[in-house]
């Protein structure tokens, strides 16, 4: 592993067209000051950060990619509150992740999949855990005298072991579904395990199975992590989630539940449902919108995505992040509020889904009377949430307080990503990026003056907090961005064809002349139902695209957050209706009306869902482009139906399964519109990019994509990665994206 700690020393950038310069140890090359791929994967990605208990000092995870070496390292790092005295902890070559403070000088992190600590300066290393590298997760009680670790178990569900006297043979039997999930074949799953803590720390040998004799997961794949578990304030009990089903039951319900695990009796009780809850029965083969898992009475049994719990810190209550419907990845992510002396469960009115959020300390400086609506006085106390949601384009903070009013506490061209409270209960501690900048830490610091708030959700009115003060901790990339020349980001709402109005993001070109026209690419967002806000991506960065001399013209077309449930909810069965017509109506917004935008020359690109609408836009686009971009796209819906892993996706965008006769109206017109049966239509070079290991849509989508292309005689590439999921991670084959993905473009656009 080469040594990467060096790549956040200050660089001098000072070059001409194609120099070489030195970041740290690396060669990187520029263009008179411009992005390029190694300048982006020399970058330090922030992790999580949390602050000491007295709010003094700030611990958080940096991790840093080696091009040469096409590996990556986890380090941790340590900040004053005011963001000065930034000291790496780690020195060694190995990763170190997850530190978290267990008082004010000692700090709790993961290497070598066991937990260690150190003190507050990174002397006095010590492994705390002896599972033979076994650690995934963990999370030690407020009192220290226990500690959750996720630790993965032999699970055989749905893929049989083979026969012991068969050690080396690779095949698998397999006898349900779900049997791949995301990247990798189900043959273990993640469990909880409770380990006692002893003087200085210990964790014992052994631990208890939280889970034991259950087969399901927990955290829930394929993302989820120690965030999906929480200790109660006096240290007796552990709110955990899991969607305890297997197989075909698993791949068509989206029913997770927020369970109760009393420690001293090791009983379980489900926080959603009432005892004794039997589902009703559902055909697998017909979206469960439809069915009576969904309908009115049921719905109250919390049969969505219920994940993410959180104590409140007096104990009296659990929150955590709850959609409605069973069956629907997409739906409203309320904020969930159990009361556990009564079993009440009450929602915080809010027309946006909630991405992250945090309990207020019980003591912070918000617990006092303050003047609230028209002059009146509210109480502000314990129990107070903060959360982030996203808004037109942005995700920003809000609070709510004990009586439901939700205020706002930030208004900026940011997307906030993590929230946590300060221990010391008179701050938050968040990151935040952009489209123009990488994620940082920063201290928010809410006030007390409140401000009615015009420009809300249609049929919502909320509240803004002014005065709310933002200090940056961090400054983790500036030594680079500092040297970089980047684009202008502009707004504009553009009419779209059914009456209503489109954001729409356009980025300028870094080397922007004013009267000069530029080659202009059309971003197709995924999802389908992922915001196009303030985000920052290492692959999809619209500042690379804009040091490479290209406008960028990013819609947040129908079936994106942020503008209302209605909104949203308008492309599911409808993917080739109004969002098809709203990014046409974006482009030629910007081809008619913006006179840098060269018309002559646009491209349209996109992943995921945003690559099935390129391969839909390639038969429709009436020769509007000259060039275009898939990434791991959909282009055989009806294959896909029954290649994809997790069932209720496609249940529930298209309907039903392909060989229904009669077919409901939304898939009859899925089917009919999928891309590959429009090759006909094709008549514009392409590239179509994928990976192997992509199990959400399989890598063949992307071949027959390819292989139609070229036998219609349409010029085209495939760059395919044996060794890459829905997303492309190791730093080589990143660097080669960003090649091949300018290269393709440039010859076709300038």
């Amino acid at each position: 592993m080469v040594a990467t700690a060096l790549l956040i020393m200050p660089c001098n950038i000072q070059a001409q067209q194609n120099e070489e310069v030195k970041i740290g140890k690396q060669n990187i090359r520029l263009q008179s000051k411009l992005m390029t791929p190694e300048a982006l994967w020399a970058m330090g990605r922030i992790g999580s950060c949390e602050a000491s208990p007295d709010g003094r000092l700030i611990v958080y995870q940096v991790g840093y990619y080696s091009v040469k070496a096409n590996k990556s390292q986890q380090k941790i790092a340590i900040v004053n509150a005011d963001g000065t005295g930034n000291t790496t902890l780690t020195i060694g070559s190995k990763s170190e992740s997850e530190p978290t403070w267990i008082d004010n000088e000692t700090i709790a992190f993961m290497t070598g999949g066991e937990v260690w600590k150190m003190k507050a300066d990174g002397s006095g290393r010590q492994q705390l855990s002896k599972t033979d590298g076994q650690v995934e997760g963990f999370k030690f009680s407020p009192d220290r005298s226990k500690v959750i670790l996720l630790k993965s178990i032999p699970f055989h569900e749905v893929i049989k072991k083979n026969p012991d006297d068969l050690p080396k043979a690779t095949g698998r039997l397999v006898t349900d579904l779900m049997y791949r999930h995301w990247d990798h074949y189900v043959e273990s799953i993640q469990h909880p395990f409770l380990y006692t803590v002893g003087d200085g720390l210990t964790i014992s040998a052994t631990g208890n199975d939280i889970l034991e004799g259950e087969p399901f997961e927990c955290p829930m794949e394929p993302f989820g992590g120690i965030e999906q578990l929480d200790w109660s304030p006096d240290s007796k009990s552990i709110a955990y989630t899991c969607r305890k089903k297997t197989g075909l039951a698993y791949s068509i319900s989206t029913d997770s539940d927020i369970y109760l695990y009393i420690i001293g009796t090791r009983e379980t009780k489900n926080l959603c449902k009432p005892t004794g809850y039997v589902a009703p029965e559902v055909d697998p083969t017909i979206t469960l919108r439809v069915q009576a898992v969904n309908s009115p009475e049921n719905l109250k049994n919390n049969v969505g995505y219920d994940q993410n719990p959180q104590f409140s810190p007096d104990g009296r209550y659990i929150a955590w992040q709850s959609m409605e419907r069973d069956g629907y990845e997409a739906d409203l992510n309320r904020l969930c509020i159990y009361n556990l002396a009564t079993g009440e469960k009450s929602y915080v009115d809010w027309k946006s889904d909630v991405e992250a959020f945090c309990w207020a300390a019980s003591k912070s400086r918000a617990d006092k009377e303050v003047k609230g609506k028209n002059g009146g006085v509210a109480k502000v106390s314990s129990p107070r949430l903060y959360f982030l949601s996203v808004w037109e384009g942005c995700c920003n903070m809000y609070t709510v307080l004990n009586n439901g009013n939700v205020f706002q506490l930030t208004e900026t061209w940011d997307d906030w990503t993590s929230i946590k409270m300060a221990n010391n209960g008179n701050s938050i501690l968040a990151t935040r990026q952009s489209l123009s900048h990488p994620t940082d830490i920063y201290r928010v610091l809410p006030r007390e003056r409140f401000a009615t708030r015009s420009k809300a959700p249609k049929g919502h009115v909320f509240k803004a907090v002014t005065g709310t003060e933002v200090q940056q901790v961090t400054q983790e990339n500036d030594h680079i961005l500092s040297q970089l020349t980047l684009g202008k980001m502009q707004q504009y709402w553009v009419p779209t064809t059914d009456g209503k109005k489109e954001l729409v993001w356009v980025m300028l070109p870094a080397n922007y002349e004013e009267g000069k026209k530029y080659p202009t690419l059309l971003f197709c967002e995924g999802g389908p139902q992922s915001p196009v806000s303030q985000f920052w991506s290492y692959r999809w960065n619209f500042q690379m695209m804009a040091a490479n001399g290209y406008v960028v013209v990013a819609p947040n077309r129908h079936g994106l957050p942020g503008f209302g449930q209605e909104w949203k909810e308008q492309i599911s069965g409808d993917w080739t209706g109004q969002c098809m017509q709203d990014y046409l109506s974006a482009i030629d917004f910007a081809a008619d009306s913006l006179p840098f935008v060269d018309r002559n020359r646009l491209g349209a690109v996109g992943a995921s869902f945003g690559g099935f609408s390129v391969y839909y836009l390639a038969g429709i686009h009436e020769k509007r482009f000259k060039a275009f971009i898939a990434h791991d796209g959909a282009f055989n819906l009806a294959a896909m139906y029954t290649e994809t892993e997790e069932n209720w996706f496609s249940n529930w965008e298209y309907d039903e399964a392909y060989w229904h006769r009669p077919q409901m109206p939304n898939a009859k017109k899925t089917y009919h519109d999928s891309p590959h049966k429009m090759v006909e239509k094709w008549d514009t070079p392409i590239l179509c990019i994928h990976g192997e290991l992509d199990y959400r849509i399989n890598y063949t989508q992307g071949m027959s994509a390819f292989n139609a292309a070229r036998m219609k005689g349409i010029p085209a590439e495939l760059l395919i990665f044996p060794d890459e999921n829905h997303w492309v991670l190791k730093p080589q084959n990143g660097v080669l994206w960003q090649r091949t993905f300018f290269n393709w473009l440039d010859r076709w656009l300038k």
